[in-house]
């Protein structure tokens, strides 16, 4: 988990339109999102972030664990609805979470983690013609898809990386 741009790479292996900005941060240009008859591309910088020994650590990870992988966007953008009528009055994403190791007893472990995902949405006014409650549950099924599927997505991939990491890693005689 010390090996951020490895973690990055395990949880965002499609790297198309992703950028290293510096140590922590990265740009990333996510799946496309639908709604209707209109399409945007998120792009967000996230931040990850290593912390040990206990310091600092979120909420609901436990003090004794070795290390946290703190993930967060620090900034986003809505590419392909940013102007005219097109545009949705308002938009805001949040998303944070974490990664550690849970240690057992016998010398197993395994990554677990958290994260929350916020998203507020208007929509543009071309859709004023449309009820409200088509604009919530249309809204709601897409975020849920995109949700889980970003979930499925860095399970998958980060337990795919970890194997591939322990036959890479020469076992201590």
């Amino acid at each position: 988990m010390e090996d951020k741009p490895r973690v990055f790479k395990a949880i965002s292996p499609d790297n198309r339109g992703t950028q290293r900005l510096n140590e922590e941060e990265w740009r990333i240009q996510m799946e496309p999102i639908g709604f209707l008859f209109l399409t945007a591309w998120p792009v967000v910088n996230m931040r990850l972030r290593c912390k040990t020994k206990g310091n600092e650590y979120p909420s609901g990870v436990p003090n004794h664990t070795s290390m946290v992988l703190e993930f967060k966007i620090t900034k986003w953008d809505l590419e392909g609805v940013t102007e005219g009528k097109n545009k949705p009055s308002e938009f805001r994403l949040s998303m944070e979470g974490v990664l550690y190791p849970d240690r057992r007893k016998g010398g197993r472990s395994r990554i677990k983690g958290h994260f929350h995902m916020s998203i507020s949405f208007a929509p543009p006014p071309m859709l004023a013609l449309v009820p409200p409650h088509v604009h919530r549950d249309v809204t709601q099924a897409v975020m849920k898809n995109m949700a889980d599927s970003m979930q499925h997505k860095v399970r998958n991939n980060l337990l795919a990386d970890y194997a591939k990491f322990k036959k890479e890693t020469p076992k201590n005689p």
